[in-house]
């Protein structure tokens, strides 16, 4: 399903139409920072002007009509500890962060959760039902170490929510045109989903090409996830847009995807 491009005072970002709560993918458009950080970075800890990163937040935050009080973020590691974020934990996102995590979810009203993203895989997750948000930041260690499906079972057991009335939204990422690996992560891959990844991978001479967005796309519904939208942008392809890290070699500055639990 194609996502909504939105643009507000210059600030450019994605939405899935089926998530009715305030959301969004971010681009790299619509900031302050220059030379590899042009323009809307979010990363604190890349080497940006922190003045840039601050009127980047608000430039973001104003668009959306939240307030940087709301943000709630961590360290994130690749790995698949999911964290539940509340009303103490807003307010601190210029503060050092000790959390590492790279789940969030929360059932706090006005609580904006975000993960940050170069390539990896953002996936946002909402529960009208129960109003309840997640953010999940999902490279390929976390796509095939299941963290979108474990995310989803921490909203059921935390907040009571039903798969069924999660609706999830994977955002732009590395797609499977350019996502080239070793056989590692296509071994991974396969540990994972069995039979179902033979559509999430080809081999290409001694390499493999991988399909992230397709891959978390079945362990969520797996996890019995039944509304997903996904965006059938490229990071790479699309460099001029969005920050890729392997496009760049590092090089560059960070997007975000946000969600947040409306009042």
């Amino acid at each position: 399903m194609s996502f909504d491009i939105n643009k507000k005072d210059g600030v450019v970002f994605m939405t899935s139409p089926d998530i009715s709560t305030t959301h969004a993918f971010t681009t790299r458009l619509g900031g302050v920072s220059s030379s590899i950080y042009k323009s809307l970075n979010l990363a604190q800890k890349a080497g940006d002007d922190m003045e840039n990163v601050r009127a980047n937040y608000k430039c973001l935050c104003d668009a959306l009509g939240i307030s940087t009080d709301a943000i709630v973020c961590s360290t994130q590691v690749h790995g698949t500890d999911v964290r539940i974020v509340t009303k103490d934990d807003c307010g601190k996102l210029f503060q050092p962060n000790p959390h590492k995590t790279d789940g969030l979810i929360t059932q706090t009203p006005g609580a904006a959760v975000l993960v940050f993203t170069a390539d990896c895989v953002p996936i946002l997750l909402y529960d009208p039902v129960k109003k309840a948000a997640g953010a999940v930041h999902a490279g390929w260690r976390g796509t095939t170490s299941d963290i979108a499906g474990i995310t989803v079972n921490k909203m059921v057991s935390t907040f009571g929510c039903s798969p069924a009335d999660i609706i999830a939204a994977i955002g732009p990422c590395i797609s499977k045109c350019c996502f080239e690996t070793d056989s590692d992560v296509a071994d991974a891959l396969t540990a994972a989903l069995g039979e179902s990844a033979a559509g999430c991978r080809a081999q290409k001479g001694s390499k493999y090409m991988i399909d992230l967005k397709e891959t978390n796309r079945i362990l969520l519904s797996r996890a019995g996830v039944t509304k997903i939208s996904v965006s059938g942008e490229c990071t790479s392809c699309l460099s001029d847009k969005y920050w890729s890290h392997r496009k760049t070699r590092g090089e560059r500055g960070t997007q975000a995807a946000l969600i947040q639990v409306d009042n």
